[in-house]
């Protein structure tokens, strides 16, 4: 806890362009309990590079994404955002932490081996190492809960049983972190695909909303979005397109799938495709007003990562310092 508050950590990694289903099942969420924690939301840059960056792109994406936490609503006076990279604590952290987790642990990770399919050609160590870094992240803020999706919780398993073993051979070192659950955000799906979610690394654009689209492209892409024969409204398993265009509609409108279907009975496929890319519209517009806003101030960006940086190296000091006591590291004469 700091100041009595229990601590929430989260990230996202500074590659591809955030989408809606970022925004609706993460950003938006954190936004809306971040007065309930002392909050450490981390521009996770240096998970970034377990596939090759460009140098350029991957320091103008994590500018862009610190920039999308602040725009989304998350007020860097309350909330420290700030780059991973800037904090070597996170890297200390993991190499320690990495002398505390098994081969065998490493080796049963389904993203490593999701990701090695995919990028056959850089199967590397820190891809393989990943989830010690998680690990590092999580507890080097000595973090109470950690919102996240299902594709990250055999990750936050991983972190326990780290802190666990750790405490175990040292004492109360770790706090050991629980999985956030509150209110979980909506898990919006493809609009081409609606048995995969929506992606910054799919290869059809039409099939994510971009945070950064402009309303024309936001209502085309909706008009594209897969449905099916039925020709109705309904909130079905059986219908996945039309499942995930009201999820959709609901999280922008915040009205319930039974309100949804009310309002479209008896009512076309593409009368509701408009009114769900016209809902989205409304929801991005003051998010990127805000960013528009924020891009013409280079200077009061560069002063909040200044002093977000200076706060989350601090608190991260003093659990690295307390942990490198504690396997036998001498202490630093200063």
């Amino acid at each position: 806890m700091i100041d009595g508050k229990k601590v929430l950590y989260s990230g996202m990694q500074a590659t591809g362009n955030l989408t809606l289903g970022n925004y609706l099942g993460a950003l938006k969420n954190w936004v809306t309990i971040s007065d309930e924690y002392e909050t450490f939301f981390g521009v996770v840059d240096m998970h970034s590079i377990t596939i090759r960056q460009d140098p350029a792109e991957l320091r103008r994406r994590a500018r862009t994404l610190l920039m999308l936490y602040i725009a989304a609503g998350l007020d860097p006076e309350k909330n420290c955002v700030y780059y991973q990279s800037h904090v070597s604590g996170h890297a200390e952290l993991a190499w320690i932490l990495s002398c505390f987790t098994y081969m065998g642990e490493l080796n049963r990770m389904t993203q490593f081996k999701d990701k090695a399919a995919k990028h056959a050609d850089n199967i590397n160590a820190g891809l393989f190492t990943y989830p010690v870094l998680m690990a590092a992240d999580i507890l080097l803020y000595q973090a109470d809960v950690v919102p996240v999706g299902v594709d990250q919780m055999q990750h936050l398993e991983l972190t326990r049983d780290i802190a666990q073993r750790f405490n175990a051979l040292y004492g109360d070192v770790f706090t050991i972190p629980e999985i956030y659950l509150g209110k979980a955000g909506a898990k919006i799906m493809s609009l081409q695909d609606p048995s995969k979610k929506m992606s910054k690394s799919d290869e059809n654009p039409n099939g994510s909303i971009y945070l950064m689209d402009d309303p024309d492209t936001i209502i085309r892409k909706f008009k594209r979005a897969v449905t099916d024969s039925e020709a109705c409204v309904r909130y079905s398993e059986e219908q996945p397109g039309i499942h995930n265009l009201i999820d959709i509609y609901c999280a922008s409108t915040g009205k319930t799938p039974a309100e949804t279907e009310r309002e479209f009975d008896g009512k076309g496929y593409g009368e509701f495709k408009m009114a769900v890319g016209e809902a989205v519209v409304a929801v991005l517009k003051p998010l990127q007003e805000h960013f528009a806003d924020l891009s013409k101030n280079k200077d009061y960006i560069d002063s909040i990562i200044k002093k977000n940086d200076e706060k989350a190296r601090y608190v991260s000091t003093k659990t690295l310092r307390k942990v490198q006591k504690k396997v036998g590291f001498p202490e630093q004469i200063r």
